[in-house]
């Protein structure tokens, strides 16, 4: 029976063209040894899997090779090369320094260091795991690190630069490795499986590539265990449930349910993916990826952000053009808000769930405060308001004559348009009423929803119910002024100001108000529209407006002068006179 290898010791890359994910640094090696321009230590570094120590020995099989080709890669036909691949180099040393850490070891790779090598030109020493040499093994390497003989060169690898000390940082020229992006993966896959002869769906590649986290020896192990369980025909479900990953259409199913305000379906998805055996975390935060892919599937220019196949793109650009971005906006808040309570909750699952209402909930909330403008079905129509004149009861005829009269100024859905002689008609009842010395009263129509007339004319009647000029007292008006502390929170920055502080008349029914800063002046000004609507309604006026004014209390930062000091003290304690008088005191 033939010995198995594993892919990733299989399609380990030989050269440096056959390096996945990392082309600026294996382009940089290359030029260093084109130009003979060869430090004597180096430092590779980035996460597992993405091809430190690979580069670290293709580079040390290249500096020795004998017939170096015109693309700067080993000739594998020489002494050198030859020795290498079949791992019998005397010019490449490895030392794994997570097991090899103390002082002894390292002092004994010095003592190699002095032997000069039998082939080639340079003895190269590849440490790997780096960081974990103890304190004294550092300092026993520094100063061979700084000044090596000129035949050896160090590759120091490790995925922890952090905890290297900088005295050895500052001795190596460091790089810095790339994750492997799911482009990369997913077509190093794809060139696997074509020489393993193993059939495998696209969607299924880019689960793969997403569960290595851009490790490629981690997506080759993944490969390996797939076709362990699936044999030469890998497909998508397969790797769903040989990986225990959520599917793309859990959320698919969830988005859909968002948009229809399903809160039942929503919950049973979640449900459903709890008795899955999947941790809620791990929906969360899948929910919040599906979410991002729908915001970057909007907009042509951020589509190339997405990182899945071509099947599953398509359908992420279909459920994208039915959320708004607000939605989506929305959406995101509130699941990462999720996110970031979900390990100080201590009902997890209830966290989650209500996450879940509101998302649904969201769609209800844009209805109820969507503008005119931004319905796509509904057209604003503004028409401006007309002075008509009426009496204090509002007069029946002249109220029909504004019904009649006053239409949207554009034909939307067979709206009618308004003709120039029904305008005319509006200014001359306006004018009449002026004529007649009344008081006039404001029409306005801000949008048509395509209601009845009936249900207009009661809205302008409950309008107009507040038009009117009814007299009233000063102590009706503080009265009213202090009972809308009812009205609002008893916690509320304005409570304390209406209570202490009564409006001053300034005319006719013009009120001023003032403020010691203009803090408290703006907390009053958020809710003055709600004040001047409570005592127009209570006081049956509608004329009754206010003025705000700030008048800052500067008295108490004057610094007082000593004269007013001591004056001040003495009227506290008078014996402080007599004591200036009998000890001939004088003001400093």
């Amino acid at each position: 029976m033939e010995n198995f290898i594993v892919s990733a010791r299989k399609y380990r890359p030989a050269t440096f063209e056959s390096v996945v994910g990392q082309s600026s640094l294996t382009t940089t090696l290359k030029n260093a040894i084109k130009n003979k321009q060869l430090a004597h230590a180096y430092l590779f570094c980035g996460p597992r899997g993405v091809g430190k120590t690979t580069c670290a020995r293709i580079f040390a099989k290249t500096i020795n090779c004998q017939n170096i080709t015109s693309e700067t890669e080993a000739c594998n036909q020489c002494e050198s090369c030859v020795s290498f691949n079949e791992q019998r180099s005397f010019n490449i040393h490895e030392l794994d320094a997570a097991s090899n850490n103390g002082v002894d070891d390292i002092r004994s790779l010095i003592d190699q260091v002095r032997i000069q090598p039998q082939i080639g030109k340079y003895s190269v020493y590849i440490i790997d795991e780096v960081h974990m040499l103890s304190a004294g093994a550092y300092n026993a390497f520094l100063k061979t690190l700084e000044e090596p003989p000129a035949h050896a060169i160090f590759i120091l690898a490790t995925t922890e630069k952090h905890k290297i000390i900088p005295t050895i940082l500052s001795r190596c020229q460091i790089y810095d490795f790339n994750r492997i992006t799911v482009p990369d993966t997913v077509a190093h896959l794809k060139y696997v499986a074509g020489e393993e002869g193993v059939t495998i769906d696209e969607n299924a590649l880019n689960i793969i590539a997403h569960k290595s986290d851009g490790g490629l020896r981690d997506a080759l192990s993944i490969f390996d265990q797939l076709v362990s369980f699936c044999g030469n025909e890998i497909k998508y479900e397969d790797v769903i449930s040989n990986l225990n990953v959520l599917d793309y259409e859990y959320y698919f199913r969830l988005v859909e349910s968002f948009l229809n305000r399903d809160i039942v379906n929503a919950l049973l998805i979640f449900n459903e993916v709890l008795n899955k055996g999947f941790d809620a975390h791990h929906f969360v935060s899948g929910l919040s990826k599906h979410l991002r892919d729908l915001l970057v599937s909007k907009d042509p220019q951020t589509i190339k952000l997405m990182e899945v196949g071509a099947d599953i793109g398509k359908r992420y650009q279909q459920q994208a053009q039915q959320c708004s971005a607000d939605f989506l906006f929305n959406a995101l808040k509130i699941n990462n808000d999720c996110d970031l309570n979900y390990r100080i909750s201590s009902n997890k699952r209830l966290l989650v769930e209500l996450a879940l209402i509101r998302i649904c909930q969201l769609i209800d909330e844009k209805k109820k405060s969507v503008t005119f403008d931004q319905a796509p079905e509904i057209q604003a129509i503004h028409v401006e308001k007309k002075q008509v004149a009426s009496k204090p009861i509002v007069n029946k005829t002249v109220k029909a004559e504004a019904e009649k009269t006053v239409t949207p100024t554009a034909e939307v859905k067979g709206v009618p348009v308004k003709k120039p002689e029904e305008e005319s008609q509006i200014k001359s009842v306006s004018k009449s009423g002026k004529k007649a010395g009344k008081q006039p009263i404001s029409i306005s129509i801000s949008s048509y929803s395509g209601q009845s007339e009936d249900s207009q004319v009661s809205e302008q009647a409950e309008e107009e119910h507040f038009v009117q000029n009814e007299a009233y007292s000063s102590t009706d008006l503080i009265k009213a002024w202090k009972n809308y502390t009812d009205q609002i929170p008893e916690l509320s920055s304005i409570v304390s100001f209406i209570n202490n502080n009564n409006p001053k008349k300034i005319g006719e029914h013009v009120y001023l108000l003032t403020f010691s800063n203009i803090f408290q002046e703006n907390d009053f000004k958020k809710e003055m529209n709600n004040i001047r609507k409570y005592l127009r309604k209570e006081l049956k006026n509608s004329s009754i407006s206010f003025k705000t004014k700030v008048v800052e209390n500067t008295s108490r930062f004057r610094r007082k002068n000593p004269e007013e000091i001591l004056k001040s003290l003495s009227e506290q304690n008078p014996a402080l006179q007599t004591l200036k008088r009998n000890l001939s005191l004088e003001l400093d």
